[in-house]
């Protein structure tokens, strides 16, 4: 970028927006470093704090669709600066919050909001950037999502350290009250596309159902003493499922995930894959800081210290991803990157309280560097061998899957350390390799859609490739 730098005013436009949009990125990452404190504070399990972080990430989830149809509705700078004000309000009101239950309600409001904003925020980029300085805004725009899970973790705990826990939520608020005034004087109004565009509510509803209640229900079914609770909601979320599924059938390209893209195997393949490794990555994440605080005893910002190595290691990862890629598809990215997170992960079972500090901190530097190669290619897969007219419905169902997969993982997860500790409560370190191990099946379970990822290093077919050119090799 030193020789070849953005126009001055799509820099300064670029930067006000990510300044608007630093709250949201960072503020999942603030709050799973204080999930221990905050269970303290409302004197509650992990298993009920979690959807404090569970529901926030569901919300993400649902808000994708709203955020694709809201921006041809709205104008940009009403879409953006509306969403930021609904997540700053969310903000206020979490850290206002009286009881668990009105925590989570506030969280998914916060999740929402940053669902709408964040999918805006690229679509924005892509519009203000144009086609010869795309690659080098996107590169700015991702400066918070590649520094969010080293810096939010430092910044909650500093919080907790010095300040009550509320300003883990109001912390946001002089941030995104100078985001707004900057928006309100720099931005540019990109102006709705078409004002006339419809969403596909009974789709989003169903999704909606059937997410929600699956994750419920699964974590019900692992409690010893609520699996008959967890079994009811789970028939719903497969009735809702199925619902989604026959009115998909007969909407046919009109549903939100229309069923026709399940044809490509890239895009299936990517699909479930992401699912998978959103169980699998984000449910650690929910784990590590509660490991370091209860079992090793280290305070809150040592806990978020520790996991420096982690994003580090991510951070390692990031400027290979997309050339590898590139060159050998995304199954040869996708596999050496879940065999390096299981190794950086498989040791987290055996770990106790005396083990070596350097140790840990290697270990963390391994996985980072195997966690930071999974979605880029993924998600790049995912649209390999679609038509056009069906890149925009992917990338949504993309955004969909992985922030239900990530739900999913911080929720179960942190329900089976619970439901370990209910039945052995001086077994603490035990009940967190539990967890891990957990995690880790889900982990092993993601090779095998990962083998049907495109493969780069296939030697064409001589035929095919002169009877089909427009043919993308897999």
């Amino acid at each position: 970028m030193a020789n070849n730098k953005l126009p001055k005013g799509i820099m300064s436009v670029a930067l006000i927006m990510v300044v608007g949009a630093l709250p949201p990125m960072f503020d999942s990452t603030i709050v799973n470093v204080a999930i221990n404190s905050l269970a303290k504070v409302f004197s509650t399990d992990l298993d009920v704090m979690q959807w404090a972080v569970t529901g926030y990430v569901l919300a993400l989830g649902i808000a994708v669709p709203f955020s694709g149809w809201l921006i041809k509705r709205l104008s940009g700078k009403q879409l953006f600066m509306g969403s930021l004000v609904l997540f700053l309000i969310g903000s206020l009101l979490s850290g206002l919050s009286w009881n668990i239950a009105s925590l989570i309600i506030f969280r998914v409001v916060q999740g929402f909001a940053a669902g709408i904003m964040t999918p805006t925020l690229s679509t924005l980029a892509v519009q203000l950037a144009g086609k010869d300085n795309l690659g080098k805004l996107m590169s700015m725009v991702g400066i918070p999502v590649v520094f969010g899970p080293i810096i939010g973790p430092v910044i909650g705990g500093l919080i907790l350290e010095y300040l009550p826990w509320h300003w883990l939520f109001f912390v946001n608020l002089p941030i995104g009250v100078i985001g707004l005034v900057l928006l309100q004087w720099k931005m540019p109004t990109f102006e709705a596309r078409d004002k006339q565009a419809k969403l596909d509510w009974p789709g989003v509803l169903l999704l909606a159902v059937t997410s929600g209640t699956l994750v419920y229900g699964v974590t019900q079914v692992v409690k010893t003493d609520a699996r008959s609770t967890g079994i009811v909601f789970l028939v719903i979320g497969a009735v809702a499922f199925l619902a989604y599924v026959i009115y998909a059938l007969r909407g046919k390209q009109k549903a939100l995930i229309p069923l026709s893209m399940f044809r490509s195997k890239n895009f299936s393949a990517a699909f479930i894959s992401l699912f998978l490794t959103g169980f699998a990555t984000n449910g650690p994440m929910l784990l590590f800081p509660m490991l370091f605080q209860n079992v090793r005893g280290l305070s809150v910002i040592m806990s978020a210290l520790w996991l420096i190595p982690q994003g580090a290691g991510m951070l390692i990862m990031r400027p290979f991803i997309g050339r590898w890629t590139d060159r050998f598809g995304a199954r040869w990215v996708v596999l050496p990157s879940l065999l390096i997170t299981i190794i950086g992960t498989i040791p987290f079972v055996f770990f106790t309280a005396t083990t070596s500090t350097w140790l840990v901190w290697a270990v963390l530097l391994v996985r980072g560097i195997g966690v930071g190669g999974f979605i880029v290619p993924i998600m790049a897969d995912s649209y390999t061998g679609l038509p056009n007219s069906q890149v925009p419905v992917a990338s949504v169902a993309t955004r969909i899957v992985q922030n239900i997969g990530a739900a999913f993982g911080s929720a179960v997860l942190a329900t089976v350390v619970t439901d370990v500790l209910t039945r052995h409560p001086l077994d603490l370190a035990g009940a967190y390799h539990v967890g891990f191990i957990t995690s880790l099946a889900f982990m092993v379970i993601g090779v095998v859609p990962a083998l049907f990822l495109t493969n780069k290093l296939k030697k064409p077919d001589l035929v095919t490739s002169v009877k089909q050119p427009e043919a993308v090799s897999s």
